[in-house]
């Protein structure tokens, strides 16, 4: 079963309410509304569950033990760490959110932006990608557009009632089910006017297919085991010809910190051997989200066998 159809599946109809809740309510009554919608999501999705568990025992055994224990307890606590980053979302998006926000490593994006180049960011389903709206309010000065590429419509369907909350704060979402030819010629115009596309390297699009697998990911090491990654963001990195970076945003303590790293000047890649040629970059995006998992490891939210070898059943 893909991915589109486990973490997400179900799921957009108790964020409505949750959503009503909060526009008529306030964020307590939501919060209390949101155990039972978590509750019900973690007793209902098996798949979810014992992935969650799988990633936790993974992620604590590449950590040698720092890691919280892959328990059923610390899998809930997973879970509603993802529901507090929906109320997150929702109080940032209505600029409630009272915890301030922390940027490491913007100067060298914000340089660029500043000259008006564009750059591409590498993200992942990890805390709140939101968040990397501060890197507007970092230099009030600089218009910073982002444009975030999405591969389900429940992404976008959410995001849309986040942009009820505030219009003016909405993040441009381009709905994709693979980059195309005039996927890429859009934002190709967006990188060369300065703005940041945002694509996401931990998921394969919706559209990929069991027999397509090979060409359109790389079989990485994640966490004591291969992996699949997409291959399409450093495809999509190469025809921009734009600088490339490593963007993740997670609640640290009292605080949100956004971190920026530097992948590559610009993606190189030769029409043959390119899947060898993407792997270099892909071992950097592994380790940096590696990294990131390991501080942060209840904040990555893939709630689906993400270690799973067969095409057909691994995203």
């Amino acid at each position: 079963m893909h991915w589109a159809k486990i973490g997400e599946a179900g799921f957009i109809g108790g964020m409505r309410f949750l959503f009503c809740t909060y526009r008529c309510l306030g964020a307590w009554p939501f919060r209390f509304f949101l155990f039972f919608v978590i509750l019900w999501f973690f007793l209902t999705r098996p798949l979810a569950r014992r992935a969650s568990r799988e990633y936790l025992q993974r992620l604590h055994a590449s950590s040698q033990g720092t890691t919280p224990a892959p328990t059923r307890r610390n899998s809930f606590r997973h879970f509603l760490r993802f529901g507090e980053t929906l109320l997150e979302k929702m109080l940032s998006y209505g600029n409630s959110l009272k915890i301030p926000c922390r940027i490491e490593g913007e100067q060298p994006v914000l340089a660029l932006l500043a000259e008006k180049r564009g750059v591409l960011l590498i993200t992942a389903h990890l805390g709140n990608l939101e968040l990397c709206r501060c890197l507007t309010r970092a230099r009030p000065h600089i218009d910073i557009k982002l444009t975030v590429l999405v591969y389900t419509r429940h992404a976008q369907r959410f995001n849309q009632m986040l942009h009820a909350l505030n219009p003016e704060l909405a993040i441009d979402l381009v709905q994709v089910d693979r980059i195309d030819f005039t996927t890429a010629m859009l934002l190709s115009e967006r990188v060369a006017a300065g703005g940041m596309v945002v694509i996401a390297g931990d998921r394969v699009p919706v559209s990929l297919h069991a027999a397509n697998i090979a060409n359109a990911t790389i079989a990485l090491p994640f966490l004591g085991a291969p992996a699949h990654f997409p291959a399409g963001p450093y495809v999509l990195a190469a025809a921009l010809g734009c600088p490339v970076f490593t963007l993740f945003s997670a609640r640290r303590d009292d605080a949100f910190l956004i971190t920026l790293h530097p992948l590559a000047d610009r993606v190189l890649l030769p029409r043959r051997e390119r899947q060898e040629a993407i792997r270099p970059y892909a071992q950097r995006y592994v380790a940096a989200l590696t990294e990131e998992c390991q501080k942060n490891p209840l904040q990555w939210f893939n709630f689906f066998p993400f270690w799973q070898q067969d095409g057909g059943g691994k995203k």
